[in-house]
């Protein structure tokens, strides 16, 4: 338990936080005198990331008391001397912009006033598309599937500019993107549109694209630290990592053909830190271990063969990917063994680090093996100005987050990437007097509609549940009849959980009316329903869905090109739709 007065130094700390100017810098300290000066415990705390609960740095939540022995997320800071936070909406932390930049002043004055009084990593995962932490007035793009499709390499670069620019904006330091993972299975169920294309070279030249934006932006330092995921690629896989343990088959040749390209141009990009993923790759490692466990992968492949010397994250550690092998206490030790660097979000953080010290009081670590990783650490810290100077200005995160210029940006990545893959003349719409819109999206059809209602017709939306009801089904044949178009939406509709969505568009065409299906994830969904015309999006967000209302009503011509091809169900090695189509007028 931390001292009564070491908590009022704290709690005063806090209060000088989150007002119109940032806090005076710490001291300036080099990596190496940081490293120097910290006790076991302090470096064992650097190389663990976790989240915790609570809008500011000195709310109590109950849930820290009941995880972490404490009750602020300022305290559970102090208490394990940790090397970075990771922001969640779940645990409370993320409700506007200036309320996180305030957040992260005060995790940031609670690790510079304790221990070895060192800034901490503050992140998320903000993606964009499918996985994105902070949403509006934050700027929203489609995510990486879209960038593939638009084909531009500048316009995936500028998306995570604009991302990275806001991040840290807000006091965030580093993002855990982009994925770097070859989506080269369409039943992948946690890839999917969060890769940039199943073609090794174009994902290849995007993840290197982004790595340069958030690390590089412009002004000078107000990039964040990419973390390329996940090592050696999770692209090849129809088992999800956060509920088991998914088995890859690549050898050798595939996976320098398929798998590598990405990271390697990732770490030729200057990339500071690698994800690994809790996948078994039996024929790269006979280990039997999940590659966040395994020298094989972790430092034969990624540190002697592909010579990255940066940071290795491994991902969550309460994923039961790489926990139905090993004890909780054991896991953070392999991981070390194996050649990772930071242990993400261990599931029980006191018996992880208990675990690490353990293992180096016992010799199965030495403190050198340690002090590798504190270093690398710390150096990323130094390397990307945390260690100069942590805190950001509250008073200007609503002139540079969701800022006009970046909004319009968006619109202008994201145009490009709507692409048409059917069109039995029925686009561009001709002056209809009412669409209706509908489908598995509660954003997404209320975006559509009103972006088609500012065009002049009247319009309608009926968002439905991701597995649609046949009460449901029926209220949208209804409202269709009554409507001269109908538009529906559709969300992984290949994946047989969600097959009711087809059950939906079905209904639709036996309306008589003319049915436009969009995609808003995978495009796969194109091969497994009829209808006059269909559009892949990639995306629900109402960035999207503008850039899909501007290709309904012929403002704009489709430009996207698939980055995946569509294969045609029950026919292995045919293709619906080809890698690179898409049609346009």
């Amino acid at each position: 338990m931390i001292a009564l007065s070491a908590l009022a130094v704290g709690a005063a700390a806090l209060t000088t936080t989150g007002s119109a100017l940032s806090p005076e810098a710490p001291r300036a300290q080099t990596a190496d005198e940081l490293l120097q000066q910290m006790t076991l415990e302090q470096k064992v705390g650097q190389l663990f990331v976790t989240y915790a609960y609570g809008r500011t740095a000195d709310t109590p939540d109950p849930v820290n008391r009941e995880e972490f022995g404490v009750d602020t997320p300022a305290q559970v800071v102090e208490k394990y001397h940790l090397g970075g936070i990771i922001h969640f909406t779940w645990s409370n932390s993320l409700y506007d912009p200036k309320q996180i930049a305030e957040l992260s002043n005060g995790l940031q004055t609670a690790a510079t006033s304790s221990g070895a009084r060192v800034p901490l990593l503050i992140s998320t995962d903000q993606e964009q598309g499918q996985v994105t932490r902070i949403t509006e007035p934050a700027t929203q793009l489609p995510g990486n599937m879209a960038l593939g499709a638009g084909r531009d390499p500048v316009a995936a670069e500028r998306s995570a500019a604009i991302t990275g620019r806001e991040l840290r904006a807000m006091g965030l330091n580093m993002n855990f993107a982009p994925s770097g993972d070859v989506n080269v299975n369409p039943a992948n169920p946690v890839i999917g549109v969060r890769s940039f294309s199943s073609d090794p070279a174009l994902a290849a030249q995007f993840t290197a694209a982004q790595v340069r934006g958030y690390e590089d932006a412009q002004p000078a330092g107000e990039g964040v630290s990419a973390s390329v995921k996940h090592f050696p690629g999770h692209g090849d896989t129809n088992t999800d990592s956060h509920t088991a343990l998914p088995v890859i088959e690549h050898d050798r040749q595939q996976w320098e053909q398929l798998d590598a390209p990405p990271f390697k141009e990732a770490i030729a990009a200057g990339t500071d830190s690698v994800m690994s993923a809790h996948i078994v790759v039996p024929k790269l490692d006979d280990s039997g271990r999940p590659a966040t466990l395994a020298p094989n992968v972790l430092t034969g492949m990624l540190r002697q063969e592909l010579g990255y010397q940066g940071v290795v994250f491994t991902d969550s550690l309460q994923m039961e990917g790489v926990r139905e092998q090993h004890p909780d206490a054991e896991i953070p030790v392999l991981a070390l063994q194996a050649g990772a660097d930071v242990m993400l979000m261990p599931q029980n953080l006191q018996v992880a680090i208990d675990g690490v010290i353990a293992a180096v009081r016992d010799g199965r670590l030495t403190e050198q093996r340690i002090d590798e990783s504190v270093s690398r650490v710390l150096k990323l810290k130094e390397q990307r100005g945390v260690l100069a100077d942590p805190f950001v200005d509250t008073g200007q995160v609503d002139s540079v987050v969701g800022s006009r210029e970046h909004l319009d940006e968006a619109q202008r990545i994201t145009d490009p990437t709507t692409t048409l893959l059917r069109n039995d003349a029925a686009l561009p719409l001709k002056s209809p007097g009412s669409v209706f819109v509908t489908g598995a999206s509660e954003k997404g059809t209320r975006a559509l509609s009103d972006s088609v209602r500012a065009r002049g017709p009247r319009s309608s939306a009926l968002a439905t549940d991701l597995q649609p009801t046949p009460e449901q089904i029926g209220q949208a044949v209804e409202r269709a009849k009554a409507s001269d178009v109908a538009v529906v939406l559709t969300n992984a509709a290949w994946n047989p959980d969600n097959a009711s969505q087809l059950d939906l568009v079905r209904a639709l065409q036996q309306t008589g009316k003319p049915v436009i299906a969009v995609a808003t994830r995978d495009p796969y969904d194109a091969a497994y329903a009829d209808v006059p015309a269909w559009i892949a999006s990639y995306s629900d967000k109402p960035v999207a869905m503008e850039s899909v209302a501007k290709v309904l009503f012929g403002e704009t011509a489709p430009r996207g090109k698939l980055p995946v091809p569509v294969p045609e169900p029950g026919k292995p090695g045919t293709d619906r739709y080809p890698f690179g189509f898409g049609l346009g007028w």
